[in-house]
């Protein structure tokens, strides 16, 4: 587990109710021999694992749009003839990411094995729903890379070879150098000790 900003703290103390969700989900979880032997495809059976859970507890699946609306109002210049000043209006709409889930004013993502550009879009639009009030905290579940790795090894299947997919280490540089502005964020990671007992 890490975190920026205190996250767990601002968790604990402006949401404690769905805190206490993420935790006992996780508390639940455990990393199946399957999770790691067959392919996954778009989202993967771990992923899936926890977005029901999460859903089964009231959590939803979200998106932020914002439309900004302006109007510039011209005034007349009476030497070279106008009488009456006009207004002129623009409208920028635009269409945001997906969060996995949301509830009340937490969003949590699970990164289990997904490119890591899909890193940056999570802190985006944290930070975005951050800076309007609409959450207080983000989540990030994500997984370990070189235990993992080892473990797929051992098992006789290597999903986590490529350096290019979601990973506690490819998050915290992110996280520390402050890509989601001033939200505070907590990453959790699955690691090879989560594997059931057989």
């Amino acid at each position: 587990m890490r975190e920026v900003r205190d996250a767990s703290a601002v968790l604990a103390n402006t949401s404690a109710a769905e805190f206490g969700e993420i935790v006992a989900v996780l508390e639940r979880f455990s990393l199946r021999r399957a999770d790691i032997l067959e392919p996954g495809g778009n989202e993967g059976p771990v992923a899936k694992r926890l977005n029901r859970a999460l859903r089964e507890l009231g959590w939803r699946e979200g998106r932020y749009d914002t439309t900004i609306k302006s109007s510039l109002n011209l005034m007349p210049y009476r030497a070279a003839g106008e009488a009456k000043g006009r207004v002129v209006e623009t409208e920028v709409s635009s269409t945001g990411y997906k969060v996995d889930n949301l509830k009340g004013k937490i969003a949590l993502d699970v990164e289990w094995n997904a490119k890591d550009g899909n890193l940056d879009r999570d802190l985006g639009a944290y930070r975005a729903l951050y800076d309007v009030g609409i959450i207080a905290a983000g989540v990030i579940l994500t997984r370990t890379q070189a235990d993992l790795r080892e473990l797929g090894e051992q098992l006789g299947r290597d999903p986590f070879r490529t350096s290019t997919t979601t990973n506690l280490d490819k998050l915290l540089p992110r996280m520390t150098r402050g890509d989601g502005g001033g939200c505070p964020i907590l990453a959790v990671a699955i690691t090879a000790r989560c594997l059931e007992s057989a």
